[in-house]
C-alpha cells in the first residue's frame, strides 16, 4: 500500500483513532492537572461535571460517581485543585475531555477543605451558637462516656474520675473512634443515653492523633446528635491543639481526655476542705448568736419586772386606774354635751310645729278633697268641711260664707 495514498475516514473513525491515541499515550493516561474549576455540575446519576481552566485555556472533564462518591468534600465552581486521571475523547462529539478519578484542593488537603465546609455550614445554622450551650451538673449522680474500651483515654478518665469524684458512677459505651462506621457508633452512643436517660453528663472523645484519626469526629450527623441531646455533652478530642466539628457543636470542649474527666466532676478534696471551712463558719456564727443571746438575756434578767413582777403589775394597773378616770370625765362631759344639743333641736322642732299653733286656739280646716282651706273661694253652701283643733275634729256642713271686702 502506497503510504502516501491518501486515506478517506468517517467522523467516527477519525473519533475513534483519536481517542485510541490518547489512550494509549502513557503520559496523559496518567497525568495530574491543575486548574480552576467552572460550571460544575452534580447529576442525579451522581456523576459529576466541569470544566478544568487557567489564565489561558479550559478542558472538559467528568468523573464518575463511582469515584465522586469518595471524595470527603463538595466541588464547587472557583475552587482550584489538581485533579488525576486520563485524557479521553467523546466520540459521539469529539469532545476531548479528562476522566478524573481523584480531585484535591490545591494547597490544602481535602480532608481540611472539608472540615472547613462543614464548620462553615453548621455554624451558619447555628450548633455552634452559645446560647444553646448547657451547663453541667455541679455533681453529677454518673457520667457516661463513649469511646474505646481499650484505648488510653478510658484508662485516664477512669483514673481520675474515681481519684477525684468516686461517689459518681461511670457508664461505658463502647465504641470505635476511628476509621469507617466510628461515627455512626459515636451517635449511637449519644442517642443511647438520651434515650435511656441514665447519666447526667456524657464525655465523647479518645487520644491524639492525625485528621485522618481524628476525622470520624467531625461526621454531620454525630454533630447533629450532639446538638440535638438534652444531657449535656464534653467533647475531648485529641490533644489541646485539635480541633473537630464534634467539639464546636458540644456544650464544653475539653483539651484532653484527661481534662475532661477533671471538668466533669469536682474534686472531693476540695469539697472536703470548703466542708471543712462551712463547718467552722457555721460553728462560728452558732457561738456568736449564741453569745449575743446570753448577752441579751441577762439584760432581760436586770431588768424591774424580772426582779419584782408585782411592782410591775401594780405600777401598769394604777395608769389603767386613771385612763379609765379619764375616759369616765370625758364621757361625761361629751354626754351632756350631746343632751344639750338635743334639746335645743327639739325646742326649735316644738316652735316650729302645727301643733304648737293648734295649741293657742287656732285651728286647721280641710276641703272635701282633704286640701287645707287657705281662702272661701271655691267654697260653696252645703260643703263638708272638717276642723282640726288642738284636742280633736268637727265635721260641718256649710250653712253661709262671707268675705271680707279689702
Amino acid at each position: 500500500m502506497d503510504p502516501y495514498k491518501k486515506v478517506i475516514v468517517t467522523v467516527a473513525q477519525l473519533n475513534g483513532y483519536t481517542k485510541e491515541l490518547l489512550e494509549n499515550d502513557a503520559f496523559i493516561s496518567d497525568i495530574y492537572v491543575r486548574g480552576e474549576l467552572s460550571n460544575f455540575k452534580i447529576y442525579s446519576s451522581g456523576h459529576l461535571y466541569f470544566s478544568l481552566k487557567d489564565e489561558k485555556a479550559a478542558i472538559a472533564g467528568v468523573m464518575w460517581r463511582s469515584y465522586a462518591s469518595k471524595l470527603p468534600f463538595i466541588p464547587k465552581d472557583g475552587l482550584k485543585v489538581v485533579a488525576h486521571g486520563r485524557i479521553s475523547l467523546y466520540e459521539d462529539s469529539g469532545r476531548y475531555q479528562i476522566i478524573v478519578d481523584d480531585l484535591q484542593p490545591d494547597g490544602i488537603g481535602s480532608l481540611y477543605y472539608a472540615y472547613e465546609q462543614l464548620k462553615q455550614k453548621l455554624y451558619e445554622e447555628g450548633l455552634f451558637d452559645e446560647k444553646y450551650k448547657k451547663q453541667l451538673p455541679r455533681y453529677p449522680g454518673r457520667v457516661g462516656i463513649i469511646t474505646s474500651p481499650t484505648g488510653a483515654a478510658i484508662r485516664d478518665m477512669t483514673r481520675i474520675l474515681g481519684r477525684r469524684f468516686p461517689i459518681a458512677e461511670m457508664l461505658l459505651y463502647p465504641s470505635l473512634v476511628q476509621g469507617a462506621g466510628a461515627a455512626a457508633q459515636l451517635a449511637s452512643g449519644i442517642r443511647y443515653f438520651n434515650e435511656m436517660k441514665n447519666v447526667d453528663v456524657i464525655i465523647i472523645g479518645r487520644g491524639g492523633g492525625s485528621i485522618e484519626d481524628l476525622w470520624e469526629f467531625n461526621s454531620e450527623a454525630l454533630a447533629r446528635e450532639i446538638f440535638a441531646s438534652e444531657i449535656p455533652v464534653i467533647s475531648a478530642v485529641g490533644h489541646e491543639s485539635d480541633f473537630t466539628i464534634c467539639d464546636f457543636v458540644a456544650d464544653v470542649r475539653a483539651s484532653t481526655p484527661s481534662a475532661a474527666a477533671e471538668l466533669a466532676v469536682p474534686d472531693v478534696s476540695e469539697l472536703y476542705i470548703r466542708l471543712e471551712n462551712a463547718k467552722k463558719k457555721l460553728s462560728l456564727l452558732a457561738n456568736a448568736y449564741v453569745d449575743s443571746r446570753r448577752k441579751k438575756l441577762t439584760v432581760l434578767s436586770a431588768s424591774p419586772f424580772l426582779r419584782s413582777p408585782m411592782n410591775f403589775i401594780d405600777t401598769k394597773r394604777m395608769k389603767v386606774t386613771q385612763l379609765l378616770d379619764r375616759l369616765d370625765g370625758n364621757f361625761g362631759r361629751i354626754f351632756e354635751r350631746k343632751r344639750s344639743l338635743y334639746k335645743e333641736k327639739v325646742a326649735s322642732l316644738e316652735a316650729l310645729s302645727p301643733l304648737a299653733v293648734l295649741s293657742r286656739g287656732y285651728g286647721v280646716s280641710y276641703d272635701r278633697n282633704g286640701c287645707i282651706l287657705k281662702s272661701v273661694k271655691g267654697i260653696k253652701k252645703g260643703d263638708i268641711i272638717r276642723n282640726i283643733l288642738s284636742d280633736g275634729e268637727i265635721t260641718a256642713t256649710v250653712s253661709d260664707i262671707k268675705t271680707e271686702e279689702k
